[in-house]
């Protein structure tokens, strides 16, 4: 049976020693957030802090700190949540397992929502108001306090008090700060493609206040069912009944559709007027800035008697996230490849902030007359996961061929780039999209929302071998065949242009550099080559494809862009880019001691 609320599963990971208690008073502001970034380094257990500075309410982190810990959580549900979607990617896996399908069918049996009085309603027992929660600020320059695991609960127009027909997902909520009034009003943040927009048009549309609702801890399920990239025909609550093992259970208040056993709720009503939400520091290791989003004034907070508040920290990757898209994969990993004939796999790339950079392996299946070997069904797959939900907001695909390399593991990065540089021909294997969209929180564009993409597709036996010594000029070995190079403090593009074409002249003259066919230009070559990571974050997190590739012999021909030397990504920090994530030295120094004093190391 699934549990009913975070306390439930807070004490069952107790008695499992996967839970570690701070009884010592620790601040929100900063504080707490540093803790959680080092247990999540360290694999540590999750993490109940018993007092919170200027708040009644305990809090946990980390809950879903590692895969283990994930599977365990779910461990009732988790075999019958992947039958399900397995069944979904291939039906015919179910008649050839019939065990299978009876196991699905059962967990079937949850995904009905089930609507409670509001006196069976745990969420229901208390009241408070915005400032009573806990206001936890995660990096110095956010803009306020956020909740960072909501559960943000809408419904389409049409169909009021019906979660089979509502959205839940997973936005982030500003709850002070900006120009909010205190008490009355709370920032969402939410970017393309994402359910709740669509709502809202809908209520736009037919003139109608858009109300929504905002829960915080309670089942598990509940969180992960907000992060699920699920087909928009199965709505987040009934997926969170399934991975329960227990239906959704409701209420209504008012207007409103209520979760029944969250151990926070608030609810509200989206206002006409924007207002400024963010600063925030974000998973692709910088700040979103702040800008004008959707302000929710408030109507009533309500909470559990025994309510504990669960958060987690967003930043550079990996954190606590990165564990929510291992298990995601796990769960759905077949899903997406049936959807899009001849595609083997694809990988979003957490080290490089998830939507910047997606790995794909494809079959080429139809041309086995062709004498000349080049990329073709592949490319028709690249514009199918490019037209396909939140991977359309990536800015890099690079993706290859099945048959050239079987046993490639998408996983194994730094494998899978040698195996496409190995083989990938710049004159004609890269594929421009400018001017369209990218992720909301990617500074790296002309604009908000605005950039480009491109596709690296490479197929065919390898054409040159990839060099691992450095030629004789100022710069550091990546990997093989990938170079990083210093350059001067970015100005501007024109400037840049310039700049670039004095160092495609200098790698034109180098002996061997046929040998990288990858050139980084960057401001700190040893950084971006101490590790792998290191050089996904830099490269994909700080180019715009369309104004920051460059190329040694670079050339158009019948408007297709391409070049006969390295390709040069500038991948150097620019005056229009968000500022990285960095912690505060004063409070890492108290951090450090107040870990001490509690007897942890991590």
């Amino acid at each position: 049976m699934g549990y009913k609320s975070t306390r439930e599963c807070v004490e069952a990971l107790e008695r499992q020693g996967q839970l570690l208690r701070i009884k010592d008073e620790v601040d929100p502001y900063l504080e707490m957030a540093e803790i959680q970034r080092r247990a999540y380094r360290a694999g540590a257990p999750a993490i109940l802090f018993e007092r919170v500075k200027g708040c009644a309410f305990p809090c946990v982190s980390n809950l879903f700190g590692t895969p283990e810990r994930t599977r365990l959580i779910f461990s009732d549900t988790y075999d019958q949540v992947i039958a399900l979607v397995g069944a979904k990617a291939d039906p015919a896996r179910l008649i050839k397992h019939p065990l299978k399908a009876i196991r699905a069918g059962l967990a079937a049996l949850h995904a009905l929502p089930k609507q409670v009085a509001s006196r069976k309603a745990p969420v229901m027992e208390c009241r408070a108001k915005i400032s009573d929660l806990p206001q936890i600020v995660s990096w110095p320059d956010d803009g306020g306090p956020f909740v960072t695991l909501p559960q943000v609960y809408s419904e389409h127009p049409d169909h009021p008090g019906k979660p089979l027909k509502s959205n839940l997902g997973m936005y982030r909520i500003q709850l002070a700060g900006n120009e909010y009034e205190t008490d009355r009003e709370a920032g969402l943040h939410y970017q393309l493609h994402r359910g709740i927009g669509a709502h809202q048009k809908l209520h736009q549309d037919r003139d109608r206040p858009f109300r929504v609702a905002i829960f915080i801890g309670g089942p598990p399920a509940m969180s992960f069912a907000a992060v699920m990239p699920l087909p928009e025909d199965m709505p987040e609550t009934a997926f969170a009944g399934v991975l329960g093992g227990r239906r959704f259970r409701y209420t209504r208040y008012k207007e409103w559709t209520v979760a029944a056993e969250a151990d926070f709720c608030i609810l509200g009503t989206i206002n006409e007027t924007l207002k400024r939400e963010g600063p925030f520091g974000d998973h692709l290791g910088y700040y979103s800035l702040d800008h004008l989003f959707p302000c929710m004034q408030v109507e009533a907070v309500f909470h559990r008697r025994d309510a504990i508040w669960p958060f987690t920290v967003v930043g550079r990757p990996p954190q606590e996230d990165t564990t929510f898209g291992q298990i995601i994969h796990d769960m759905t990993g077949a899903a997406i490849p049936a959807e899009i004939p001849g595609l083997k796999a694809v990988h979003a790339v957490d080290a490089a902030g998830v939507h910047p950079l997606l790995l794909a392996i494809g079959r080429e299946r139809y041309t086995p007359y062709m004498k000349t070997i080049r990329p073709s069904e592949m490319l028709t797959m690249a514009n199918a996961i490019l037209g396909k939900g939140q991977l359309s907001l990536a800015k890099y695909l690079f993706i290859v061929n099945e048959a050239d390399h079987p046993e490639l593991d998408i996983h194994d990065i730094p494998a899978f780039f040698t195996h496409l540089l190995e083989r990938i021909q710049w004159e004609r294997d890269l594929h421009f999209q400018t001017e369209t969209s990218i992720d909301t929180l990617d500074y790296s564009g002309t604009a908000l929302n605005h950039g480009s993409k491109v596709v690296f597709a490479a197929n065919g036996p390898p054409v040159r071998k990839l060099g691992t010594k450095p030629p004789p000029m100022d710069s550091a070995v990546i990997a093989p065949g990938i170079l990083a190079v210093p350059g001067p403090a970015f100005s501007n593009h024109d400037a840049a242009g310039g700049e670039i074409k004095a160092l495609a002249n200098t790698l034109a003259a180098q002996p061997g550099i046929e040998t990288f066919p990858l050139v980084v230009l960057c401001d700190d070559p040893a950084f971006c080559a101490e590790r792998f990571d290191n050089f996904l974050w830099i490269t994909f997190t700080r180019s715009n494809p369309s104004h920051d590739i460059y190329g040694v012999g670079e050339q158009i021909r019948f408007k297709h862009w391409g070049c006969t030397g390295p390709l040069i990504i500038d991948a150097r920090l620019k005056p229009h880019h968000a500022p990285p994530l960095i912690e505060d030295p004063a409070v890492t120094a108290r951090v450090d001691k107040l870990l001490a004093d509690n007897g942890i190391a991590f």
